[in-house]
């Protein structure tokens, strides 16, 4: 059984929220995953969808599988560098901010 595979790296949302995405559409066929993708609010869906795509795409030209059974195998979001900044505080200190960044992995299967 082949598996395709995409991954989008070094997007700049936090993975905990673009995991809420990545739950959205664990199990599904890629019709219903693009579909609740789409409708999505969720900026983690729109990043989502376009590794999906490319996922897909890799399945029909490298694989020659049909994107009709097509099944998403697995999704998953893992963390990638923190950008590190800092906010100026009073007395002359300063505060952290941690911009994080993410990984996108999408495989999909027959």
């Amino acid at each position: 059984m082949a598996n395709a595979r995409a991954t989008t790296k070094y997007m700049r949302i936090p993975p905990r929220k673009a995991r809420l995405a990545a739950g959205l559409i664990r199990g599904l066929t890629v019709e219903q995953a693009n579909l609740q993708l789409l409708h999505s609010q969720l900026k983690g869906g729109k990043i989502l969808k376009k590794t999906l795509d490319s996922a897909v795409a890799n399945a029909e030209n490298n694989m020659g599988l049909r994107r009709d059974n097509l099944k998403i195998v697995e999704v998953f979001v893992n963390e990638g560098p923190t950008l590190k900044r800092a906010k100026p505080k009073n007395k002359g200190g300063s505060h952290p901010i941690m911009k994080r960044t993410s990984h996108f992995t999408v495989v999909v299967g027959e």
